[in-house]
């Protein structure tokens, strides 16, 4: 059995459901130090986060950033296998976090393992971040650890994130950037009456409507390099007292913006206000942001991730910022270049998580190929 498939095996038998991380870190830790890793425990809350390193000096820092904790399996029954004991079957390792991303993890581990062993003298610092607060509310885990990187003047010039990022094959597609995530919850209270009285109250919904039109059917922008235009999804609306000759009270719609580099939340939140103020609302909004918009444009990490993806996924794989978001939204803002690479991405969060155990296996050799690249 391959070293990444035994700790990748080893990760998964332990039932990190987020926050807890169940003692992956600790595992993870005892290997690295071994190797030289000087490595500094960072918990907050109910979440721990893992920050190791290796070299020092003036050079570059390069961290690999990835997650231990995973989200809850569902009904066990509906799995094939339990997701919490590792399986290898017709080539596929399964098991929750097996893709997303327990795999990436080991390969990280193993790739670092071999860099400083091979490279004891290496340019800059190579380091590894872990959180447990990935899958949760990412609270206590990577924002929290960047706010006491900003404290302490740590720099970090590069940033490869494992998340499964690849479509079809290892290595096809190369994340450059992900759009930001700003999520509000609005309220809109009107007045409660009777159906067949409507002179003697305001429907909330009725006012809500025409707003909401307005908003849904904006063309925000055009996009921006190779990022989508900027789209806003109504994801739950609600009102009533489940009677249906009353007019309600209060109405509650949940929307989300996903944007590009075009924006950033105070402009969106300013440019939503607007035009619910200018519908003459009755309107409480609640915003919650989750990141903004990170881009990383030609330089060093670009090429050296390019060049060595075009070795393993066959060909120049697609550059995107497509999907939803990652922890480096928090290590962006740090002044880093920011990639995402990693293996498919067609189970994660699904019954029967499984990694392909040949990509798995190849995983360690592209992450080591790409710390020579920039820091060998």
């Amino acid at each position: 059995m391959s070293e990444v498939l035994q700790l990748a095996k080893e990760l998964i038998l332990r039932p990190s459901a987020t926050p807890d991380d169940a003692g992956c870190q600790a595992l993870v830790a005892e290997r690295l130090r071994r190797s030289g890793f000087a490595c500094e425990s960072l918990r907050f809350g109910e979440v721990d986060n893992l920050w190791a390193t290796h070299g020092g000096g003036e050079g570059p820092v390069l961290v690999l950033l990835g997650h231990t904790d995973v989200v809850p399996p569902g009904p066990r029954e509906a799995w094939s296998s339990d997701p919490f004991v590792p399986e290898v079957r017709d080539g596929m390792l399964y098991g929750r976090g097996a893709a997303d991303m327990k795999g990436s993890v080991a390969a990280f581990v193993i790739a670092l393992e071999r860099f400083v062993a091979a490279h004891p003298d290496h340019a800059g610092t190579v380091a590894l971040l872990l959180t447990s607060d990935e899958e949760g509310d990412a609270i206590d885990g990577v924002r929290k650890v960047a706010d006491v990187f900003r404290e302490r003047g740590q720099r970090i010039d590069w940033c490869i994130t494992g998340e499964p990022s690849s479509t079809a094959v290892l290595g096809d597609l190369l994340r450059v950037g992900r759009r930001g995530s700003l999520s509000a919850t609005l309220t809109v209270r009107g007045v409660q009456g009777h159906v067949a009285y409507p002179e003697q109250a305001r429907n909330p919904v009725h006012q809500a409507l025409p707003a909401l039109a307005e908003l849904v059917a904006r063309r925000w922008d055009e996009g921006y390099e190779t990022f989508p235009p900027t789209s806003l999804q109504v994801s739950n609306v609600h009102a009533g007292t489940g009677a249906s000759n009353v007019i309600p009270g209060e109405c509650e719609v949940r929307f989300n913006l996903r944007y590009n580099p075009h924006w950033d939340a105070d402009r969106l939140q300013a440019e939503c206000e607007a035009v619910l103020r200018a519908h003459a609302l009755d309107y409480a909004i609640d915003w919650h942001r989750s990141g903004e918009p990170f881009f990383t444009p030609e330089g060093p990490l670009r090429s050296a991730a390019r060049e060595v993806l075009a070795r393993f996924g066959g060909g120049p794989p697609e550059e995107s910022t497509g999907g939803g978001t990652s922890d480096a939204r928090f290590i962006a803002p740090l002044g880093a270049q920011c990639i995402e690479v990693g293996p498919v991405n067609a189970s994660i969060h699904k019954v029967d998580e499984h990694v392909s155990v040949q990509a798995l296996e190849a995983l360690p050799d592209m992450y080591l190929a790409m710390l020579e690249r920039l820091l060998g």
